[in-house]
């Protein structure tokens, strides 16, 4: 008998978690959570929505993941999560190809297609989306959002919560800071420092 997990968010992204969960085959849904009171009572994907935080901590379930788009948003829940007791699961599409001595954290979903090569460390509550390539020796900072398409060469490290848009690529051997934006189909060619937005080919700040 599968363990029941529940799935926090309601939303399109939350679709592609729940995907990816059935397709794993290692847990059973229970039941969708989600802040917005629109959606107690409903059915989404064909699971039920049974309300927020307090309905959460009212079930018997304590193990889930969160199934939220944005960093910043995904990264509180979590934290608040943990703090409730709750223990995040790792949900890896079956057609992701993960190398050997890959060390991936609690919370974070590898979607279809997605690459990670050897030696390469992925933090906690990351998405490495559709067919993102992540080379060898990376270092993925909790919160990170790697968009569908994007690519990072050998030994990049990319700090926490940033956002590598779709299509975008990050040469060998450099550092993005934390909450850093990379803008959809740049080039990144030079470190980029914490809080900034790099667009373009090369990459420059706005």
């Amino acid at each position: 008998m599968k363990e029941k997990i529940f799935v926090f968010g309601a939303s399109g992204h939350a679709k592609v978690v729940i995907d990816i969960i059935e397709r794993q085959g290692l847990f059973e849904i229970g039941f969708l959570v989600d802040d917005n009171p629109a959606l107690k009572g409903q059915s989404f994907f064909c699971y039920p929505v049974i309300g927020g935080k307090d309905e959460l901590l009212a079930s018997n379930i304590r193990k889930g993941i969160v199934a939220i788009g944005s960093n910043s948003a995904r990264r509180t829940v979590a934290s608040w999560l943990s703090d409730q007791g709750c223990e995040m699961v790792t949900a890896i599409h079956p057609s992701a190809q993960v190398a050997r001595e890959v060390t991936i954290g609690n919370g974070s979903v590898i979607m279809a297609g997605a690459v990670i090569n050897s030696d390469t460390t992925i933090g906690y509550d990351v998405i490495v989306n559709t067919r993102s390539s992540i080379d060898h020796d990376c270092n993925i900072g909790d919160g990170v959002h790697l968009a569908p398409g994007s690519t990072l060469c050998g030994s990049v490290t990319i700090g926490e919560e940033s956002f590598v848009c779709a299509g975008a690529t990050v040469i060998p051997n450099l550092t993005i800071g934390s909450k850093v934006t990379v803008g959809a189909g740049s080039t990144v060619i030079r470190d980029v420092p914490d809080g900034v937005t790099v667009v373009g080919s090369p990459a420059k700040k706005l």
